[in-house]
């Protein structure tokens, strides 16, 4: 039996459902990385991360609304990158974190490239 290829419109529409969904079902995590600067709970603001990552994810999903979801898309990975960089210099400081952990938290923040440039291709293939 052979399966076909998820294509990029339904592994960035899945990505950003299944984020959203963690976002609501595991929520602490996402605290922890909700940038200091910001003003509020960090809970209000890991909620309202996970229903604009759903929303994004559902836009991409339609096609009538796909092309405006990829450039949705492309902004939000671009609005989380701080919530990225927090978690790798919080990480770092912590010395009870492990260190592959904490070298991953800084080789992660790269991967927000491909996110982007991913999302700017579902947009211009709409």
């Amino acid at each position: 039996m052979s399966f076909a290829r998820p294509s990029r419109v339904q592994l960035l529409s899945g990505l950003l459902l299944g984020a959203g969904a963690m976002h609501f079902a595991a929520p602490k995590p996402y605290d922890k990385i909700v940038p200091h600067a910001l003003p509020g709970s960090p809970r209000t603001w890991t909620y309202v991360s996970g229903v604009a990552e759903i929303g994004v994810g559902a836009a991409i999903a339609m096609p009538r609304t796909r092309r405006l979801g990829g450039l949705l898309a492309a902004l939000l990975f671009i609005a989380v990158l701080p919530a990225n960089v927090q978690m790798a210099a919080d990480w770092t400081r912590n010395e009870k974190m492990p260190l592959w952990l904490r070298i991953g938290s800084y080789l992660r923040l790269p991967l927000q490239i491909p996110l982007i440039t991913s999302a700017l291709k579902v947009r211009r293939e709409a």
